[in-house]
């Protein structure tokens, strides 16, 4: 784990100044070729991550919040599967964020994030989150007529500066109130994609997931990456940097993820409660009568 947390660090992006996503390919492994290997890392990951799970739940001070943004096909889903594979279910909630209901249009966009932060003790996932309100409405700017914002608001030519510093603000609150947000962007190249979309067209067991949709939107390729780029120069900060993790290889992206969330969780020095004076004199005292039975 520690040869794959050296790989980790060139993947955090703390300051996102002049960040260009070219600079990060889509098929980068570190040198780790050996899938195998990568398995056994994944697995490692796994181990030390429930074990640290259980004690961020009995410790209840902690919550982690993990948000996954990618395009279409890169890989969020398994990501999610695998690396949480030996999580405590109790202790961890998913939610994932497609378009917004009746409800959340009546709210702020920043509502139902908020709403599905988890609470103290507990890992919650996001799948997409409320940075889609910076990318997906920026690619269709069609979406924010439709968020019921009064006119001036649809007009501002400065909407998405106004939005990054919401979100940098909405973060930190966070994580100064005990969430540590953790940010993967699953970085699939368009070649990978393509032939993931024609996996699920040829596999019967995999045409469910397909929609033909997903190749209308390949068409704005270059406009989702543009708007990626613009999200991670302006809010990947200290206190919540974007991870951009090689998304072309599954199982080198599943073995870092594991890698950085442990990582993360380990830095948090968490340990179990502490028992006072007088709740150990309680526990004695409830083990003298359970020995005392017949």
């Amino acid at each position: 784990m520690k040869n794959l947390r050296k790989i980790t660090k060139r993947l955090t992006i703390a300051s996102g100044k002049g960040f260009r996503l070219k600079d990060h390919p889509a098929d980068w492994t570190g040198g780790l070729k050996d899938e195998g290997h990568a398995q056994e890392l994944l697995k490692e990951g796994v181990r030390q991550l429930s074990k640290m799970q259980d004690r961020l739940y009995a410790q209840n001070t902690y919550s982690i919040l993990i948000i996954f943004q990618a395009m279409d096909a890169a890989g969020k889903d398994g990501t999610i599967r695998h690396v949480m594979s030996g999580i405590n279910p109790q202790g961890c909630q998913v939610f994932s964020f497609k378009a917004p209901s009746a409800e959340e249009r009546d709210h702020a966009y920043l509502w139902r994030s908020m709403k599905a932060v988890p609470e103290r003790g507990r890992i919650g996932i996001h799948n997409r989150s409320h940075y889609e309100e910076v990318v997906i409405a920026r690619v269709h700017p069609a979406i924010l007529q439709g968020q019921q914002m009064p006119e001036h608001m649809e007009q501002d030519k400065n909407i998405w500066q106004e939005r990054f510093a919401h979100i940098n603000d909405f973060e930190r609150y966070l994580v100064e109130n005990g969430t540590v947000v953790l940010k993967f962007f699953l970085n699939v190249s368009r070649k990978e994609q393509k032939q993931r979309f024609l996996d699920r067209i040829e596999d019967p067991a995999k045409n469910w997931k397909f929609s033909a949709g997903d190749v209308h939107e390949r068409g704005f390729w270059k406009d989702y990456m543009k708007a990626y780029e613009d999200v991670f120069r302006h809010t990947s900060t200290a206190w919540a940097p974007w991870h951009i993790i090689p998304a072309d290889n599954k199982w080198f992206m599943r073995a870092v993820v594991a890698s950085i969330i442990t990582e993360t969780m380990e830095g948090l020095t968490l340990d179990y409660p502490m028992l006072s004076a007088a709740q150990k004199k309680e526990l004695a005292a409830a083990k003298r009568e359970l020995m005392s039975e017949d």
